[in-house]
């Protein structure tokens, strides 16, 4: 069924909308679902700012030189044969954007790190505070084209390649090729320039912390405090500063033997990494998400929760990728994939991994914290086939604002979800007595299920239901699966959390993103694509279709989750999909591949896009067909929306479910980390690896290329769009690098970015 504004209302008027009514602003009326709703006729007042057009023609779109119109009827829009990209955030009329910090700028006694994503800005007095910044990865091409330029000092990139391109032969095992620089002799020079690439590349991850506060005009700027630092990838290997952790898996920290790699660290814990979305308490700590760690470190475990050798993820690098950072440092993989807290207003304070909260792909976090109830974190694993997860505290919450509550972290059960194609779910708890239940790989898009391997440990992957039989019969409670005490079985659980929660039919959903709570406690989820991986897995096909019904849908969805009576610690939910990315003229909203949500003050949903730099902008022929007469893949569709965008959806009023286009990225770039200041008078945004695909735009190239696009009504036209080739964003001046950004976006006469 298309996910369509009519649809909208009708889900925000029914039983599960109804609560979402009781979180709206004070004023705001729920919306209507009568028979009548549909295409509005105009931008509603309180929207606050005249949407953009983007490449895309949507039932709201204005056309040019005309009145507002629906294409409903199938008529051919005007002013949207011709469409230029720009390379710049582009925003609506009388709004603009500062640059508060980019890549290679200060911070205590580092730099501001690459790729910065999630942000949190922690008052502490009105206009004044902490924003921290989260550094998520390295794009290969814009960071070795633009590394000495912008940092000020050569490496011996060209140099390692080469080499490594001379020694790699792939692991038997594993089939990654690459260079175990690890097991080189401490006085080789090759590991020597190796250590110096990947030491350099890991401080340009992690997270950071930065002092700053609102000027007279409403710019935001750095105030340069003794609290402005960074952890990164290997903070504690050279200074001390190690992270700690908490809850189960320290006892297979604190391993000095085992099955696999341990580093004989026991609890202390070199650096954080691949740090992408998070989340904010409100007792004023902020919470970083390690994700994608498979690309630096050995992902598998063994048994007993141990890890991979080093061998298993050798450090690589070539002009598209870099990669095994941790390898030449001997990193233990099993110590990355958490969920970091931090206190900013703590100089001293360089983040805790809390184990209860599991390791997997974690992107980003949704905290409920109310007096008298138990603390509920909610995150996704952002992999194909990934859960939805929530932890519970053992202990209640007293006062939501006490830091105090740090401490409930340390001690409660995680869960994973259970999502019934009726619309109802429920919680698994990932402990050593829960059943052995896995879901039949036949119900998933990809037909296959990835679960732990064992005696050998790490993973297998199940195609037919006959394997999943044999499993069952051999393991009949999670514990099985694990060695060890009671204690150190749940800690393994826990960084084997992706797994454990296949081998107990937890579902397999479609790259959950975001987990956002609404104002009334209802938890929104941004699912990005339902695509396949042949090694992940897939989504749950029951669950996860298309507006057509059908499977493997690229687009994305976005969901919304309601715990039975609306509380914390319930065991049961009931959810409903609320919004599809895709075209208008097949259902969808108009968007590709929602990522991060986020609530202004006013209780509009604002979506940040997350497509692939190399599918953005790609041109679709008139058919829609490719080499042979193939229809071009639904991957590659992604081009007709241009590039990455950010989104404003009323939640109440007339315009409710309709999507409203706030701006668009750079080249190759995404936008994300889209965080109101309380006063709602500026949106603190990243805009993230811009030139990533193409690098730095020479002499301003651009190319000129055609699209088959439709109209909402079905009504096919071509568009000729301009493109530019690389991006020179910031700076935007010609054969200027592309530097990734935090910028703070406001109004140009000071008032609220929404009315």
């Amino acid at each position: 069924m298309a996910i369509n504004r009519r649809h909208f209302l009708l889900f925000l008027g029914a039983g599960v909308g109804t609560v979402a009514c009781h979180g709206l602003p004070q004023g705001q009326q729920p919306v209507s679902t009568s028979p009548s709703a549909g295409t509005i006729a105009k931008v509603p007042a309180t929207l606050g700012f005249k949407p953009l057009q983007g490449p895309i023609p949507l039932p709201s779109s204005p056309a040019t030189g005309v009145k507002q119109v629906s294409f409903a009827t199938g008529d051919q829009p005007a002013g949207f044969a011709n469409y230029d990209v720009v390379d710049d955030l582009v925003l609506p009329e009388g709004y603009t954007y500062d640059i508060l910090a980019k890549w290679g700028d200060k911070v205590g006694d580092s730099r501001f790190g690459y790729n910065n994503d999630y942000l949190s800005l922690v008052e502490t007095s009105d206009g004044q505070g902490f924003l921290t910044v989260n550094f998520e990865y390295i794009s290969a091409v814009s960071w070795q084209q633009s590394y000495e330029k912008v940092i000020g000092q050569a490496l011996p990139l060209r140099e390692v390649d080469r080499a490594v391109r001379s020694a790699v032969k792939a692991i038997k095992d594993d089939r990654v090729p690459g260079l175990n620089a690890f097991a080189l002799k401490e006085n080789d020079p090759l590991k020597a320039k190796v250590k110096l690439i990947a030491q350099e590349a890991l401080t340009d991850l992690g997270l950071g912390v930065l002092a700053v506060r609102r000027a007279p005009d409403g710019r935001w700027v750095r105030t340069n405090s003794t609290s402005d630092r960074r952890v990164t990838g290997i903070s504690g290997l050279t200074d001390g500063r190690y992270l700690s952790a908490t809850g189960p898996a320290v006892a297979i920290f604190r391993k000095t033997q085992g099955q696999g790699y341990v580093d004989k660290l026991g609890a202390k814990i070199i650096g954080t990494m691949q740090n992408c979305a998070g989340g904010t308490t409100p007792w004023g700590t902020v919470l970083s998400a390690e994700e994608n760690i498979q690309g630096q470190v050995p992902e598998p475990v063994y048994a007993d929760g141990t890890s991979f050798d080093p061998l298993y993820r050798p450090f690589n690098i070539s002009d598209e990728e870099i990669s095994g950072l941790g390898n030449v440092f001997g990193l233990a993989g099993n110590k990355y994939g958490w969920m970091v807290e931090i206190d900013p207003a703590n100089p001293k304070d360089y983040g805790t991994k809390h184990t209860w909260l599991g390791r997997y792909r974690h992107e980003a976090v949704g905290v409920r914290a109310e007096a008298g109830k138990r603390l509920a974190f909610y995150s996704g694993c952002d992999r194909r086939g990934g859960h939805i997860y929530k932890f519970v505290s053992k202990g209640k919450v007293s006062d939501p604002k006490d830091k105090a509550n740090s401490k409930l972290l340390s001690d409660g059960m995680l869960y994973a979800a259970k999502f019934n194609p009726d619309g109802t779910g429920r919680w698994i708890a990932l402990t050593p007595s829960t059943p052995v239940a896995p879901e039949s790989p036949a119900r998933l898009a990809g037909a296959m299920l990835p679960l732990p391997q064992r005696p050998q440990g790490g993973v297998m992957q199940a195609e037919e239901d006959e394997q999943i039989e044999a499993f069952t019969k051999k393991f009949k409670t999670l514990g099985q699966l694990y060695t060890g005490s009671d204690a150190e079985k749940q800690g393994a659980i826990l960084i084997d959390a992706h797994y454990a929660g296949n081998a107990v039919g937890a579902t397999c959903t479609a790259r959950p993103e975001d987990t956002e709570i609404s104002p009334d406690g209802s938890l929104f989820i941004a699912f990005t694509s339902g695509a396949v991986s042949k090694e992940d897995g897939s989504p749950d096909v029951r669950i996860f279709k298309g507006p057509d019904g059908s499977a493997a849908y690229e687009y994305g969805w976005v969901m919304h989750l309601i715990e039975e009576g609306n509380e914390p610690a319930a065991m049961s939910f009931q959810w409903k999909m609320m919004a599809t990315g895709g075209e208008p003229a097949t259902g969808g909203f108009g968007f590709s591949n929602p990522d991060n949500l986020a609530f202004d003050p006013n209780g509009n949903l604002w979506i940040v896009t997350d497509m692939p730099s190399d599918k953005m902008n790609y041109p679709v022929p008139a058919d829609r067909l490719e080499k042979n007469g193939v229809p071009v893949k639904a991957s590659n569709l992604r081009g007709l929306f241009g590039n990455n965008s950010i989104w404003c959806i009323p939640l109440a009023g007339e315009a409710a479910g309709t999507p409203f286009l706030f701006g668009t990225a750079p080249m190759d770039a995404e936008l994300t980390g889209a965080y109101f200041a309380p006063d709602a008078k500026t949106l603190f945004l990243s805009v993230q690896h811009p030139g990533e695909m193409n690098g730095t735009r020479k002499d301003m190239a651009a190319e000129t290329r055609q699209y088959a696009m439709r109209s909402p009504g079905g009504q096919a036209f071509m568009q000729t769009r301009t493109v530019p080739i690389g991006s020179n964003w910031p700076s935007k001046q010609p054969n200027q690098p592309p530097i990734p950004a935090v910028v703070t976006i406001r109004r140009r006469d000071q008032t609220a970015i929404t009315t």
